[in-house]
């Protein structure tokens, strides 16, 4: 049984340091009409994750642990799922990710010069986040909207046409 996050570091124990959102991710997964049984159960497993990295951003090994327990499942079953799906991460992000599209298009017209314009100016590379946690820094394969490439996207708001004279403005309207 989940106690407490001694398997993750200090700094990473979101759930006793937040309580609040572990008492939300636990109404959540106790909503669900789960069981005893470990397959019927495992059904439920990647929406529950999507509930909790939605409350704390990301799945460090005790949010992972914390699920494991709830759903009856092992460890390596929640583990291959966050591993498997891109969606998912089990290291912290920052407040803005910042994604630049490197589908075909997009690369065309210059998403390589503007993803290492984003890499100087932030002074990350691709899949860091900054100390302060307040960008993430990735690529994506194609973000479906190739007439306006190069794409950036800054959580959920996308920029069309970004040159590398953007960037600055574009992380400007983050700091507002």
């Amino acid at each position: 049984m989940y106690d407490d996050c001694s398997e993750c570091h200090k700094e990473l124990d979101i759930l006793g340091n937040l309580p609040e959102k572990r008492a939300e991710l636990e109404a959540y997964i106790e909503s669900l009409p789960l069981g005893d049984d470990r397959d019927k159960n495992r059904g439920y497993l990647i929406q529950v994750l999507h509930k909790a990295q939605g409350i704390f951003t990301y799945l460090p090994q005790c949010i992972q642990l914390f699920v494991a327990d709830k759903l009856k499942l092992h460890l390596s079953e929640v583990y291959g799922v966050i591993s498997f799906y891109s969606f998912f991460t089990d290291t912290p992000v920052g407040k803005f990710k910042i994604n630049v599209c490197m589908g075909t298009a997009c690369f065309v017209k210059g998403a390589g010069a503007v993803l290492d314009e984003f890499k100087r100016y932030l002074d990350l590379d691709e899949g860091e986040t900054s100390e302060d946690r307040k960008f993430s820094l990735g690529g994506l394969r194609c973000v479906g909207a190739c007439s306006l490439a190069p794409v950036v996207m800054v959580n959920d708001k996308v920029y069309g046409g970004v040159t590398t004279d953007m960037v600055p403005n574009i992380i400007n309207e983050c700091k507002l």
